[in-house]
Formats: C-alpha cells, sequence, structure tokens
C-alpha cells in the first residue's frame, strides 16, 4: 500500500503539472483547432479530467496484470505513453494539427512492454523485500521506473520551445494579454519567424516597435513581419484578421507584407502611426537602413523624441554613410556607439567578438545589424 500510495502521488503531480503548465497552450490549440474555434479549452477542468482518467487507466491495467511490488509502476507505462501521445501536437502546412509519433510505434511499445510486464509478474514471486517502506529498494525501484517512462512521456510530446512560446503568444494575444504574449520566450535566444512576428503584433498594441522590437531575438525578414503572403506558418489559435483589422485594412490578396503596409499607408482611415512604425521595423529588420533614414524624417522630428531603435539605426547610419541623407546628433548615444567600436576592435575573433557584444550589446539595434 505505501508503493502504491507514493507512485499515485508521483504520477498525478507529474500529469497535473504537466498538463496544466507546459502543456496547457498546446491543448489549448489542439482543441481550438479540432472544434473549429467553437469551444475554449478549460485548463483546470482539462487537467483535472485527464489526470483523472490516466489514473482510472493504470487502475485498471493494475487488477488486469497484478504487478505488485518492485515492478508495480509499470503499471503506469500505458497511461505514460497515452499522456505522451495526447501532446504529441504538431502543426501541418494547411494550418491544421497532426501528429508525427507514428501509431506502430505506440503498439510495438505496448507489446514491449507486455512482454517485459509477464516477465516481471514471475520475478516479483521472488521478491524478498518482506516490509516495503518509503525507504525500501522495492521503493526506489518503483520510482526509478517511473522517472525513466517520465523521460519516454516527454520524450513522445512535443516539446519544441520555440513552439511553445508561439502557441502561449498566440492564446495570451487572443486573450488581450499583451504582457503574457511579450513574455513568452522572452529570456530565450531561440526564436522563429512567427514568433517574431506575433512579437511585433504585441509591441505595436502597445506602441513600444520603435522602443522593444531588437531586446528580443529577431530572426527572418521584413518578408515575415505580417500573414499577407506564404513565407510563414499559418497562426493556429490567433486569427490573421484580428492583425489586419488593427492596422486597418484586409489584404486582397496575397502580397508581400511591405506592399500591403504601402498601400495601407495610403488609406486615410488607418491608425497611421502603427503602420509607420510596422513599416520603419520592416527596414531595420533587413538592415536597409539607407531607405529607414530617407524615411523617418517623413514622419518623426530628428530629436530626442525618437524611439530608441530609431535613434541607435540613425547614429548608425550617420556613423557609416559619408554622405548622409539625414543627420542625427546624440551626444551620449555618439559617445555609446563609439565604446561599442572600440569593444568590437579589442576582440579580432569573430566568435569571441560575437560572444562579447552579446553580452555587453544585446537589446540594440547595432547589435542586430552587425551580428544577426
Amino acid at each position: 500500500m505505501t508503493i502504491r500510495v507514493v507512485c499515485a502521488i508521483v504520477f498525478v503531480l507529474f500529469s497535473w503539472c504537466w498538463v496544466f503548465y507546459f502543456q496547457r497552450d498546446l491543448l489549448a490549440m489542439g482543441q481550438h483547432v479540432l472544434s473549429g474555434g467553437l469551444t475554449h479549452y478549460n485548463r483546470l477542468a482539462g487537467a483535472v479530467v485527464i489526470t483523472v482518467v490516466l489514473l482510472f487507466l493504470q487502475n485498471l491495467v493494475h487488477k488486469i496484470s497484478r504487478l505488485n511490488k518492485s515492478f508495480y509502476s509499470l503499471t503506469f507505462f500505458p497511461s505514460m505513453l497515452l499522456l505522451g501521445m495526447l501532446t504529441n501536437i504538431v502543426p501541418d502546412p494547411d494550418g491544421g494539427i497532426n501528429h508525427d509519433f507514428p501509431g506502430w510505434l505506440a503498439i510495438l511499445l505496448l507489446v514491449l512492454w507486455g512482454g517485459v510486464a509477464y516477465v516481471s509478474t514471475k520475478l516479483q514471486e521472488l521478491d524478498d523485500d518482506p516490509n516495503p517502506n518509503i525507504l525500501s529498494r522495492s521503493m526506489w525501484v518503483n520510482l526509478l521506473i517511473l522517472v525513466f517512462q517520465m523521460m519516454i512521456t516527454a520524450g513522445i510530446a512535443n516539446t519544441n520551445a520555440v513552439f511553445h512560446y508561439r502557441m502561449q503568444a498566440e492564446r495570451c494575444l487572443l486573450d488581450g494579454d499583451i504582457d503574457g504574449a511579450l513574455a513568452a520566450g522572452k529570456r530565450s535566444l531561440e526564436c522563429d519567424e512567427t514568433l517574431v512576428m506575433l512579437r511585433m503584433q504585441a509591441l505595436a498594441r502597445k506602441d513600444a516597435l520603435g522602443e522593444q522590437l531588437f531586446e528580443y531575438k529577431v530572426c527572418g525578414t521584413s518578408k515575415t513581419i505580417l500573414p499577407t503572403n506564404d513565407s510563414i506558418s499559418p497562426l493556429l489559435l490567433y486569427p490573421a484578421d484580428s492583425m489586419y483589422k488593427f492596422i486597418g485594412a484586409v489584404p486582397a490578396h496575397r502580397m508581400e507584407p511591405m506592399h500591403y503596409l504601402k498601400l495601407v499607408q495610403r488609406k486615410d482611415s488607418v491608425p497611421r502611426k502603427v503602420v509607420t512604425d510596422y513599416l520603419l521595423s520592416g527596414y531595420l529588420i533587413d538592415k536597409d537602413i539607407d531607405t529607414f533614414a530617407c524615411e523617418v524624417s517623413k514622419f518623426y522630428p530628428m530629436n530626442d523624441s525618437l524611439p530608441k531603435h530609431y535613434r541607435e539605426a540613425m547614429v548608425l547610419y550617420t556613423h557609416l554613410r559619408s554622405r548622409p541623407v539625414a543627420v542625427y546628433r546624440n551626444t551620449v548615444m555618439d559617445e555609446d556607439y563609439d565604446n561599442f567600436r572600440d569593444l568590437r576592435s579589442q576582440y579580432p575573433k569573430k566568435m569571441e567578438q560575437k560572444g562579447k557584444m552579446e553580452e555587453e550589446y544585446f537589446g540594440t539595434y547595432w547589435y542586430y545589424y552587425w551580428y544577426e
């Protein structure tokens, strides 16, 4: 009974944390896609129902197999396998979902487990642990088997960090939680184009594109800043129409994001600053500082009221071009850029230089321009 209670507690804690915390956004996305957006995943109810069903399955397996003593935790394997397959959800190119863990492999694992379980029922008759307790050999064998099964669950499930960041960002945007969307993977240097697009949408809604965009890892080009073409993975939770509504117009057909933004910019009814910041950010992402310098002065006064990344880009442009179309001077930022160049010159080896510059200057447009 001691072994059963401890194993049940460990399993319930694992299953609960796995579903309630780590895989919540994945399950919310799965239900949203499968229901066509008609139903909404309830985090608490989902964790309770899944954990109870899996525990019921384990009890059923125990009654059939009669595994006990040092091998009792083997009765959790079908539940662990099912939990892994339940969270083995991956997107497909058409905007739906799929499973990349083949069914034949799941059947093979169950057959192998059945063989191990049969042998274990014979070996448990030789188990000489007369009084299993929380510190006994039988207890630790069961816990080790449980840990191994948890690793199998994690190996089967979708544990791709960037995909989880994307799902969290989409869910938060859907719920109107802009700060939550920006917090998704903020401290990670892993990203993809879709995650960058979602962050740009959240920053635009906070009017912070020019201030904070390059404080995050940025990848891709201006062709992936909006879902107006086929260069980016389809959104699974957050509708693209919400982005278009915020910007001011729905594209009539597939087109490049920058072309779409230039068309929208001509309309008097759209939020002009949103479109302008998207365009300027697109130039910066492409490292097209010449076009940026030509355009930024049309919308912003060339003084210290410029957003941070725009000031950094203009300082960079002024230092790199002998005949700039626009000149921006900022004593503090000019000195900081001189320090940036001095630090670069101290590390002639590229990898060492990049590591040091990342440590000191990640979060500035200068770092992005030279090292991303």
